[in-house]
This record gives structure tokens, sequence and C-alpha cells, in this order.
């Protein structure tokens, strides 16, 4: 184990007793909703978890440690604290562990962690991407890099839909990462069940997802795959109403010059308010649902 990795006693024991164990990011608590909201879908997604035989391994730096496993405590800190927690990627857990601080850990981060303490599956709400205008910008998540070179399965509804998904699946195949669709042949787009883009293939259970991971592994791939799994059609929005609200927070991040990280809070957040909150119920119950899927896939790879 790596030295700055801190297991919890729950995730040391279902590691050494062979146990089904899921990895769940910190950026969802600190940068993805108001307190006491934050705090209480982190400890349902735990809950989920467990009522679906796998047991979760919420991920943080906490002055400087990889914590793998966090305490009702420890989430409750990072709610509270919110958007002052620093949200950490590859590039920042250097810096925060020498310098004892805290960090949110982002999908890409949370990848890391998970891979360090051997956790093979990983739920999320949707990766990033490639933003669309990468050609001037450049701006492509590290999400996609980290998907290409660490061995951990991430359970997502997709990207997230102010992304190119187009430009995203294109650089997914040039990285040679694998993109299942969970009973589905289409590319979900995070609030809406459809995007027009294909996945690369198609998986109807969580025991085939399983071999499909054990193959990847046996080949000694270095990098990871991404499973989309649509949010439930009873919880999904129009698509008509989410491009509506992306194309007038596009043109407000472009106005007030967001650039950089601050881009996909800001478009989020736009969006957010654009449907009066309607995306944020979704974003949370399409959480619960690839928690549930990446529990369910941990127990087949244990099976």
């Amino acid at each position: 184990m790596n030295q700055h990795v801190i297991l919890s006693p729950a995730i040391n024991l279902a590691l050494e007793e062979g146990k089904p164990i899921i990895a769940l990011e910190s950026t969802i608590i600190s940068h993805g909703m108001p307190y006491p909201q934050n705090m209480e879908t982190a400890l349902s997604c735990e809950r989920i978890a467990r009522e679906n035989g796998a047991e979760p391994a919420t991920i943080a730096i906490l002055e400087g440690r990889l914590c793998v496993g966090l305490t009702k405590k420890q989430i409750e800190y990072l709610g509270k604290k919110g958007q002052n927690v620093r949200k950490a990627s590859r590039r920042d857990l250097p810096v925060l562990i020498a310098r004892r601080e805290d960090g949110a850990t982002t999908v890409a981060a949370t990848m890391i962690v998970a891979a360090l303490a051997g956790i093979q599956v990983f739920a999320t709400g949707g990766v990033g991407g490639v933003h669309r205008d990468a050609g001037k910008t450049m701006d492509i998540s590290a999400d996609l890099e980290e998907l290409a070179q660490t061995p951990v399965a991430v359970v997502c509804a997709g990207a997230k839909s102010i992304l190119d998904l187009g430009l995203t699946m294109e650089y997914l195949e040039t990285k040679g990462v694998p993109v299942i669709g969970f009973q589905t042949d289409e590319l979900p787009a995070f609030y809406t069940r459809e995007s027009g883009y294909r996945v690369h293939d198609r998986a109807d259970s969580p025991d085939d997802i399983a071999a499909i991971i054990r193959a990847q592994r046996t080949l000694g791939f270095p990098g990871g795959m991404l499973i989309t799994n649509p949010i439930p059609r009873e919880n999904a929005l129009p698509r008509e109403l989410i491009d509506s609200a992306i194309c007038q927070a596009l043109e407000d991040a472009r106005e007030q010059g967001i650039s950089g990280k601050d881009v996909t809070p800001f478009l989020l957040a736009g969006v957010m308010k654009k449907t009066s909150g309607l995306s944020l119920k979704a974003n949370i119950q399409l959480v619960f649902n690839n928690v549930k899927l990446a529990a369910q896939i941990a127990r087949a790879l244990k099976g």
C-alpha cells in the first residue's frame, strides 16, 4: 500500500476479507451542491452501496492524507467547508500532500487513489470530457487521460451534457478506452438518456461487465473503462430543455470570461438555475442509479 494512503477500518477489513468495494468521489460533496444536501446525498450513496452488497469507499485528501473511506464527521466537514476545499485532480495531489492540505477528489484523482488502494470499480455522476470550444482553448478534462492510464472501471451517466460529446467519444477511442453502454447502444447524455452517439459496445448485465473488466486486466492493458448507465426514465429531463439551458449558460460564460477549471462548475450552476433546480434533482437520482450498478458489478467481480 502506498505510504500516503489511509484506509478506514471498514475498507481495510473489506480488502482483507476480499469483499466487494466501490470508490466514491468527494467533489460532489464540496462542489456539487449546497450543505446539507451534499452531505445527505453522500451518505445516501454509501447506504445504497451497502444495500447492494458493496462497501463504499468515499475518497478525499484530508491534511495531506489520501483517505479511502470517510467517517460521517469527515463527510460533514467537507460538506460544510464546500467550495473552500480545493478541487483536486492528478496535478494537485503532490502539492496537497506536501502542504498537508485538504482536497476534494475529482474523477481523475479518485481513480488514482482507488487504484492505489486496489479498488477496481468507481461510481460517479458524469465524467469530464472535451469542451465545446476545445479547438480554440484545448480544454480537455484530465478525466479522459486518467481513463487511458489508470486501471479503474468508472460507472457514470455519460459525459456531462455541457461538453462536446462527439469529440469526447473520439478522444476515448484514440486512447483505447472501452465505452460500454449498460443495456443501451447509445451514449447517455447525463440529464437525458440519448445523445445521438453510439457507445463502443453494449453489456446487458453486471456479470457481462465484470467479465469485460477481467479480460482487460488479463490483457495487461494499463487503462480503465467507462461504463455508461442512462439516467432512469422517470428522472430524465427533456433534451430541448437541457440544450436550451446549456446554450444560455455557455453564452453567459463567454460574456463573463469564465475559463479553465471554473468553466464546468459555472455551467452546471447556470443549468441548474435555468431549469429551476430540476437538473440538480436529476443529478442526484442518476448518481444513486450509478452507485447501485457499480455495487452490482463489484459483487460480480468477486463471483
